[in-house]
């Protein structure tokens, strides 16, 4: 895990730390044709009752070229689902994932992406 990297993982640490115990979803986008990738979190911080939660929204922009960021469902479980997806349809790799590997398309292609076209 290079520097950023380490950083991207200390920040979901610290965010737990600090309540926000609920990933509340995880998703990812082509931010623009030939441009960045992004890994979305909507984080959610439950502390004053459930009728006030406090949110927090994390986009991690990754190079199209290689497209790979550490895995935090070590922090939340509950992205377990979600960064598969995110891998499958848009082929971002979230390293130290336990189970990393398509659930919904055939082997090839991120038909997400903004250049890719549906496998045939």
């Amino acid at each position: 895990m290079d520097v950023i990297e380490y950083f991207e993982y200390a920040i979901a640490v610290i965010l737990y730390v600090y309540g926000y115990n609920y990933l509340r979803s995880q998703c990812a986008y082509d931010v623009a044709l030939g441009g960045l990738l992004a890994s979305v979190y909507h984080l959610t911080r439950i502390e004053s009752g459930i009728d006030q939660p406090e949110e927090v929204c994390i986009k991690v922009y990754i190079p199209r070229k290689n497209p790979r960021i550490p895995s935090i469902f070590w922090v939340w479980k509950s992205a377990d689902f979600q960064e598969r997806e995110s891998y499958d349809m848009l082929g971002i790799s979230y390293e130290n994932h336990p189970r990393l590997k398509r659930i919904l398309m055939p082997e090839k292609g991120e038909v997400l992406r903004k250049n890719s076209s549906a496998p045939g």
